[in-house]
């Protein structure tokens, strides 16, 4: 199996249709990245959930799944599931990131993703941020659209009882969901865990990814 390590990485960007998409896909990931690069620059744009609680939860958990990092959060207002009517605002808010940011990996949603909202924002990603590494995270909910990743982030079983631990304090909104629990959580991530040779892991959608260094080539790894 090959390792890659990001030694290099100075900027994520975080990208989600919804407030807690980002912690319930790549919360592991984001707790372990940021505690190991003290200072990291992350930048993260929800694109609905603007003026309402949902954007308390997100601005208290997010730092929270981020420790040490320089995080600079953005919520949008954009209506929930409706985001094929407002195309033109959401690729707007993302080539203004574009202007103002350059990171060296994006999580964003998975592009076979089910919800409408989740894949309509991974289509996008690549209309703007057409020369970045793009991880795409997974949500599973009561749709069957979960795919086969090729990319697996190892996690401690510490870092996978921190991460439920923090998405039940953060999002009490989403506590009475049938899916929103510890075996859920725990469940996926042992699943991955054993896909990698690992106890828990999260894993990532990929549809290109360059490896190596070569003269005038600028690579993560």
């Amino acid at each position: 199996m090959l390792t890659l390590v990001p030694e290099h990485c100075r900027e994520i960007l975080l990208l989600a249709a919804h407030c807690d998409d980002l912690p319930i896909g790549a919360g592991g990931t984001l707790l372990e990245l940021c505690r190991a690069r003290p200072g990291l620059r992350v930048t993260a744009l929800v694109l609905s959930g603007g003026g309402t609680g949902r954007e308390a939860e997100e601005r208290a958990a997010l730092p929270a799944f981020c420790p040490k990092a320089e995080l600079d959060l953005t919520v949008l207002d954009l209506p929930d599931g409706r985001l094929p009517g407002h195309w033109e605002r959401a690729k707007a808010a993302l080539e203004d990131l574009r202007r103002r940011c350059d990171p060296d990996l994006v999580f964003a949603p998975a592009p076979h993703d089910a919800h409408q909202d989740h894949r309509g924002l991974a289509r996008l990603v690549p209309t703007v941020f057409r020369d970045h590494l793009t991880l795409g995270y997974e949500i599973l909910k009561w749709e069957s659209d979960l795919a086969q990743p090729a990319v697996f982030v190892p996690l401690t079983e510490e870092t996978v009882r921190e991460k439920t631990d923090l998405l039940h304090a953060h999002y009490p909104s989403q506590r009475a969901r049938g899916w929103f629990d510890e075996e859920t959580f725990r469940g996926l991530a042992r699943v991955r865990g054993v896909q990698c040779q690992s106890r828990y892991a999260e894993a990532f959608h990929a549809a290109k990814l360059a490896i190596g260094v070569s003269a005038g080539v600028h690579s993560l790894f």
